[in-house]
């Protein structure tokens, strides 16, 4: 609407400047003929002349105004008005006048425009007078006022136009935003299972609907995992509970149970409490993980006293299998990590690749660091991992042998845990591994935490 106004403004400006710009050259054009009338009538000398003051007061009528003449002297000898004759005038236009230039002037609120037009001698030019022309510009406000209301009822029209137009623009341009919306509100409502859009119609709509289509994908991918999440974990758990109520049933449906078959009983049912426990405890670590940035602990850390403490932890469960674990450390590291994230992470991959390793093997870990990461490989000589397995290993409850993984205690949650410590610390991890070969673990995170 603003340019409406705008057109209001430029309008009344233009032709109030341009009416007073033709009034003002009209009256100069008739006004230079009775300069010409006084110079050769030797007016201003005091000489009478009946067609001077016949014609100054047919222009005086004509444009409901004032003419003065004055002389050399500065004083009036002819006034339309008659009242200010034989008096003294000096003012800044009239001095300029004197000076050869003619001036005018236009006062809006008092409406009216006033001239000075200098009086030429016919021979030798010099100035001997000035004609002073006082006239009414009613005429121009009068013009300007109804140009107006004209203008006022065309910008009405314009805008009532305007609007209607924007109206049916605008449900034009947002028709095929609906569909988009529809679909945005069945997903709040919970519904996942919509189907993909297409909506070509503009750029914007259609990159609005492959952005839409994106998150459906991922919505629903996200929804598949956490089916297959709780699918597991309900069975990760009640496996272990399924197990202690088969043993207790068999100790209960017996009489006179011996002695060394009561303490199998109650041994196996301890280590599934164990494994129970396990499963529990992971999942927890696994939730806190999922927190992101907000339960970090960031902290400038020995990353090689670190390594060296989970090393000494995990020594004793190495020697009963005459693994080799071995620390090549080539430079003092020191980063800005979550300690307890990193050594949880850290330890899962040494302790995997202990319990995944042949008897009388090594597992070597080493540190590095650069201008802007540390890295940590830690290497071994263990069962190594089938190729088709190793894109699915930091799934959770992922197991690439389950029934080897329950013999040694293994909960599938390890590796997802140690992933999302390592993405926690903006890191990222990879694996290399042939199958009886032994496995590689890469780890790089930054040496500067950033939220």
């Amino acid at each position: 609407m603003t340019p409406i106004f705008l057109m209001e403004y430029v309008i009344l400006k233009n032709y109030v400047t341009q009416t007073v710009s033709q009034k003002r050259s009209m009256i100069q054009s008739q006004c230079q003929q009775l300069v010409d009338q006084i110079s050769q009538s030797g007016y201003v000398h005091g000489n009478e002349s009946t067609q001077v003051d016949k014609q100054m007061r047919q222009l005086a009528n004509l444009y409901n105004g004032r003419l003065i003449v004055v002389n050399s002297n500065f004083r009036i000898i002819r006034d339309t008005f008659e009242i200010d004759e034989d008096k003294v005038i000096i003012s800044e236009e009239v001095l300029e006048s004197f000076l050869g230039t003619d001036s005018s002037n236009y006062n809006a609120d008092s409406q009216f425009l006033e001239l000075t037009i200098p009086i030429r001698d016919q021979e030798t030019k010099e100035i001997e007078g000035i004609l002073i022309v006082s006239v009414s510009t009613e005429d121009v406000s009068e013009g300007r006022a109804a140009i107006s209301r004209i203008v006022w009822i065309l910008q009405l029209v314009l805008s009532v136009l305007i609007c209607a137009a924007a109206f049916y623009v605008a449900r034009i341009l947002t028709r095929p935003f609906g569909k988009i919306t529809r679909s945005l509100e069945e997903v709040r409502g919970g519904v996942i299972e919509g189907q993909e859009i297409s909506i070509p119609d503009y750029t914007e709509t259609q990159l609005l609907s492959e952005a839409y289509n994106r998150m459906l994908r991922r919505m629903k991918l996200q929804e598949d995992s956490r089916q297959e999440f709780v699918s597991n974990v309900s069975h990760e758990l009640k496996t272990p509970i399924t197990s202690m109520k088969v043993l207790a049933d068999s100790l209960l449906a017996q009489d006179n149970v011996p002695v060394e078959l009561y303490k199998e009983f109650m041994g196996d049912i301890a280590e599934e409490i164990d494994r129970e426990n396990k499963i529990i405890t992971d999942l927890l670590s696994l939730v806190k993980m999922d927190r992101r940035s907000s339960d970090v602990n960031i902290q400038e850390t020995n990353i090689n006293q670190l390594i060296e403490l989970i090393l000494k932890r995990l020594r004793p469960i190495a020697a009963k299998r005459s693994i080799e674990l071995v620390l090549e450390s080539f430079k003092p590291v020191i980063a800005e990590v979550d300690e307890t994230k990193l050594t949880l992470a850290l330890s899962n991959l040494v302790e995997n690749g202990i319990k995944y390793n042949k008897d009388e093997g090594w597992v070597h870990v080493s540190l590095n660091v650069d201008s802007k990461y540390f890295y940590v490989k830690v290497e071994d000589s263990g069962i190594g991992i089938p190729e088709e397995s190793q894109e699915h290993i930091f799934e959770r409850f992922y197991r690439v042998d389950k029934s080897h993984s329950r013999e040694i205690g293994g909960t599938g949650l390890g590796l997802a845990i140690t992933r999302s410590a390592v993405l926690m610390h903006h890191g990222a991890i990879k694996v290399y591994s042939r199958e009886g070969e032994g496995t590689t673990f890469t780890v790089r995170i930054p040496l500067k935490y950033t939220a």
